[in-house]
């Protein structure tokens, strides 16, 4: 056993141990509340990496039964979701049981990169095949109308990145790409006249023009931007971040505390963070590119998806590069649900490394 962890990915691990530590850090600082609740989640998560590395999951991936009974649970649990009265935060998203709260659009998440690996590894060199197009979207558009009615516009736009990214990963055919974009537009224009919420609209028409309303829905952003450029080159130090410390900056634990982290460590520190996510998005590339077939190098890849989108959404919208939707960063924002879906993807990437290297 002792030999079999001696091949174990440890820059990876070192990574998501050093970002565990900044987040916990942070949460000490901005809302000590949360603390003791999030270490306890990533007691679990380790956990989750060691034990579920021996696990091969590559191995049930391959199952259809699997594949698919995971892929339907998520797809009941929003359904479920969707069916509840209670609204957190505004959206009908997380379920509760006692006193737990999941997100089950995080299991979707997982189900949904295990199938379209599965999928893709079959068919990358015919990913581009009108039949396989409409077959993979069909698995992807389950949750992403699900995710519409809580209404989370943003893990909408993760899912359909997840999808998106597989099938440019298997090249590109340009017609297709082009009737693609001309749905995809039509779509927008759809959701905007239809689906689409005031107070969304709004944080869109914000982000386009942040002086529209500084008050309201350009607040969340504003007050981002402050926060960080407060901070300067080396930061306020440990509780010193004014802005999240007397609630200026809203969702500090969770959406924003990225924002929070840099007030207190400054640039330095927000380089560093953004460097150990690179470390951690290049590792992963780096195992799935070693793996033995094209199952493990499409599960990296998922994984790798999963990891940049939600590090560019969220960053980006701490920075005002981007409109707020609510995205956590991955394994650093306060939340038990996307942790433990982390923690999945990186025992599986464990599992393709232990492999690799047997």
């Amino acid at each position: 056993m002792i030999r079999r962890f001696a091949n174990f990915d440890w820059v990876l691990f070192g990574a998501l141990l050093s970002i565990a530590l900044t987040s916990l850090l942070s949460l000490a600082s901005v809302e000590p509340l949360y603390f003791g609740r999030q270490l306890i989640w990533y007691a679990l998560a380790f956990a989750v990496i060691f034990l579920g590395s021996q696990l091969d999951w590559r191995w049930l991936g391959s199952q259809t039964w699997f594949r698919h009974g995971l892929y339907f649970l998520s797809i009941t649990l929003l359904i479920i979701s969707n069916l509840q009265s209670r609204t957190i935060r505004g959206t009908k998203s997380w379920l509760v049981f006692g006193g737990l709260q999941f997100e089950p659009v995080e299991l979707a998440k997982l189900a949904l990169i295990i199938i379209l690996a599965h999928f893709f590894s079959k068919r990358y060199i015919a990913a581009w095949q009108g039949r396989n197009i409409f077959a993979s979207f069909f698995y992807t558009i389950l949750p992403v109308v699900l995710v519409l009615f809580h209404p989370d516009f943003g893990s909408a736009v993760v899912v359909l990145g997840i999808w998106s990214g597989f099938l440019f990963a298997s090249g590109i055919n340009k017609k297709r790409l082009a009737v693609g974009l001309l749905i995809a537009i039509m779509l927008c224009i759809f959701l905007w006249a239809f689906a689409m919420k005031p107070y969304q609209k709004e944080r869109i028409m914000s982000f386009i023009f942040p002086e529209r309303d500084p008050l309201g829905t350009s607040y969340n952003v504003i007050q981002s931007k402050i926060a960080i450029g407060s901070g300067g080159l080396w930061g306020k130090g440990f509780g010193g971040g004014t802005q999240a410390k007397l609630h200026f900056l809203p969702a500090a634990h969770t959406d924003f505390l990225f924002a929070a982290f840099a007030e207190e460590w400054g640039v330095v520190g927000g380089v560093v963070l953004i460097g150990l996510y690179g470390i951690l998005i290049f590792r992963v590339v780096r195992i799935g590119l070693r793996g033995r077939d094209n199952y493990a190098r499409f599960l990296a890849l998922g994984a790798g998806i999963l990891l940049t989108i939600h590090f560019l959404i969220n960053v980006g919208s701490n920075m005002g590069l981007l409109p707020v939707t609510g995205i956590p960063l991955l394994f650093f924002s306060y939340g038990g649900s996307s942790l433990l879906t982390v923690a999945i993807l990186m025992s599986i990437m464990e599992h393709i490394q232990l492999e690799s290297s047997a």
